[in-house]
């Protein structure tokens, strides 16, 4: 059969299927089910043996279970003026019999009648009598297909309301046993060892003949998704290069050298080596495109101080890009500091400021030498127009989606890409997520920076930490006290707010100055909290996360995060990176809720480590990539079948596999 009569054949609408009409359809629509390839990839979300049942007898409190019986009698009773209801059925299989209840769910009663053979799966939450309250249940009509939901391992999908388990897998089945035949393989390679083909791999997803296929099944069906996935990434970057030639910006390092020349401090071994990489690529026959990764602290904006010289040394503008108006100021900050003595205009444009200091405007700017940009957002309305923008540099670039990346790159001609993140990568997402970029690591601290200790607390001993924190200010050192709320506190889940607790630690630390930041401020008014900050006016700064990046007090060597449990794990990395960056030892105390179930033991990963890139990797075990990301910024496709989180192995094997095929077909 040829591949265009496959596809059609697997692109035919689900109303067109036997016994699917338009309720059905538009039943099925809200499972995302439009086509007959949509059908035979819904996946289980888990699967029942109901080769051998449980008799009702050996039910086990709490011990979940699936056991079969009669209905023996039904009844829905009402109370409170009829606004509450409860509706039981009672099962006999002949050792027992079984209560099963629903609540407030009176239309319940229109499923089951007297007579009824039902299937029942859940735990029980009585002994006596038994009973399950909200179970899944299955009626079991006569004349149906038995062997599809019966003496087998049976699969149990996502549904919605009206659409009975029982049709949707007959359904599935039927299709399954048409359209098997026309579902083409796909290309993983020479027939890997484990990988069944693909026709037989969604036949074992929804007819497995013991447990461990399903596993077989996912795993290649995750492999075709990944394999999609780098063709795609891998087409991307081979477009780039086939269709955009490099700019010359590698430079003459004369302000280079002149830069590092009025620096304190000699680079690491590290950062020389990743500006080596860098300037490899400012000179090649193909625009830069490459993330550089470095734990908090690694002396990244050095590295990105001395890539916008290459470009700025060859005559072209730089933009550097910053997600928040705090560290865009910052920036700002470094960079008029850095290069003001060697005559380099450097430009700020945030929401709020278009130009700082006595500069010439941007359209005068055009006929001068290049200019360094730093911004905001701003950056990608259309008012920027740089006149020849050679490199971008993206910081945190996690908090930016890929459509305002590419943005900020069609305001030149294929200029160079730098992206920065603080924020390490799990080598996975990293394989995914910036698939298309080559990857530098700093992966190593510059000397001199002091340990920072790190301490799980419960809210129990907060009075404790406070007094830490007021020896800590006694002896001159400065607070950063974080939460992740602005306004509403959550009495329920005890989470606190920042406007709700800045009254009360102003009279705990008087007469100790203490002041308030966050993302809302107006810009002169941050502008001067992190001015009394800097000079050790404030002694305690309180905020939200918006201190997560770009803030650099060494004096402040103490860190409180409240409520620490509502966070991350690499974002908390981060607001501890706030801290230890002078030479004297810091202390970051992580206090939970009590009301938090488990608060405290993913936290303790950070009082085991410092090391950024294995707390990425259980960030991503514990939250996922779609937390960790966000879908929407992240650009990565909705998976049905992999999973980033454990499937490391399976994305290297697709993007080897992808760039050898490539290499073979060019």
């Amino acid at each position: 059969m040829s591949s265009a009569s496959t596809t059609s054949s697997l692109a035919t609408p689900v109303a067109e299927l036997p016994g699917v009409g338009p309720e059905r359809a538009s039943q099925l629509a809200r499972l995302d089910i439009r086509s007959v390839n949509d059908l035979l990839l819904h996946r289980p979300r888990r699967y029942e043996d109901r080769r051998h049942f449980k008799a009702i007898k050996e039910m086990q409190m709490n011990e979940a279970a699936t056991t079969r019986g009669k209905i023996v009698a039904a009844g829905l009773k009402r109370w409170s003026h009829g606004t509450k209801s409860v509706f039981e059925i009672i099962l006999e299989d002949g050792t027992a019999r079984l209560h099963c209840r629903w609540w407030n769910l009176p239309f319940m009663q229109n499923y089951f009648q007297v007579g009824d053979d039902v299937l029942v799966f859940g735990k029980l939450n009585s002994a006596k009598p038994r009973t399950i309250d909200h179970p899944e249940t299955e009626v079991i009509e006569a004349g149906e297909e038995i062997s599809i939901h019966l003496n087998r391992i049976v699969p149990i999908y996502p549904s919605t309301e009206g659409l009975p388990q029982r049709w949707l897998r007959s359904t599935i089945a039927r299709s399954l046993d048409e359209f098997e035949r026309k579902i083409p393989e796909k290309n993983i390679g020479q027939n890997p060892t484990g990988f069944p083909g693909r026709a037989h791999a969604i036949r074992l997803l929804h007819s497995p003949e013991e447990m461990a296929d399903v596993e077989i099944a996912r795993r290649r069906l995750a492999l075709d998704e990944l394999v999609e996935l780098q063709t795609a990434i891998q087409l991307r970057r081979k477009k780039l290069e086939a269709s955009a030639r490099g700019l010359p910006c590698s430079g003459n390092n004369k302000l280079i050298r002149q830069f590092l020349g009025q620096l304190a401090f000699q680079l690491t071994e590290a950062q020389t080596k990743v500006l080596r990489e860098i300037r490899g690529d400012m000179g090649g026959a193909h625009p830069m495109r490459r993330l550089l990764q470095g734990d908090v602290g690694s002396g990244k904006t050095i590295v990105a101080a001395c890539n916008a010289l290459m470009a700025l040394e060859s005559g072209f503008d730089v933009a550097l890009m910053a997600p928040t108006e705090i560290l865009a100021e910052q920036h700002y900050k470094n960079f008029q500091h850095w290069l003001g003595a060697m005559d380099i205009h450097v430009e700020l444009l945030t929401g709020s400021i278009k130009t700082v200091g006595n500069q010439p405007s941007l359209p005068t700017l055009k006929t001068r030498f290049s200019t360094l940009f730093i911004g905001t957002h701003a950056l990608i309305e259309n008012s920027f127009r740089p006149g020849k923008l050679g490199l971008v540099i993206i910081d945190e670039q996690h908090k930016f989606g890929v459509v305002q990346r590419e943005k900020l790159l069609r305001k030149g001609v294929y200029p160079h890409l730098l992206v920065m993140t603080a924020t390490p990568i799990p080598r996975t997402l990293g394989l995914t997520l910036y698939g298309d970029l080559d990857i530098s690591v700093i992966d190593q601290l510059p000397a001199g920076r002091a340990k920072t200790k790190t301490f799980v607390r419960s809210e129990e001993k907060l009075p404790k930490v406070w007094e830490f924190v007021r020896e800590k200010i006694a002896e001159g050192r400065q607070a950063y006290v974080v939460y992740p709320r602005l306004d509403e506190a959550d009495e329920k889940s005890g989470l606190k707010a920042v406007t709700k607790e800045f009254e009360t630690l102003q009279k705990t630390f008087s007469p100790h100055r203490v002041a308030f930041l966050h993302g809302r401020l107006r810009a002169e008014e941050k502008e001067k909290i992190m001015a009394g900050f800097h000079a050790n006016e404030i002694k305690m700064l309180l905020a939200t996360s918006v201190i997560e990046v770009g803030i650099d007090v060494p004096n402040a060597t103490v860190m409180v995060v409240e409520n620490a449990n509502h966070f991350g794990l690499a974002q908390l990395h981060q607001l501890r990176g706030r801290i230890g960056r002078g030479s004297e030892n810091s202390f970051c105390i992580l206090v939970y809720s009590v009301k938090a179930e488990n608060g405290d033991e993913r936290l303790r990963a950070l009082e085991r480590t410092s090391d950024g890139f294995e707390i990425a990797e259980e960030d991503l075990k514990i939250r996922g990539p779609g937390e960790l990301t966000g879908q929407q910024q992240s650009g990565l496709p909705p998976f049905r079948f992999a999973n980033l989180q454990t499937d490391r192995g399976l994305v290297e094997r697709a993007r080897d596999f992808v760039r050898e095929t490539l290499e073979k077909n060019n």
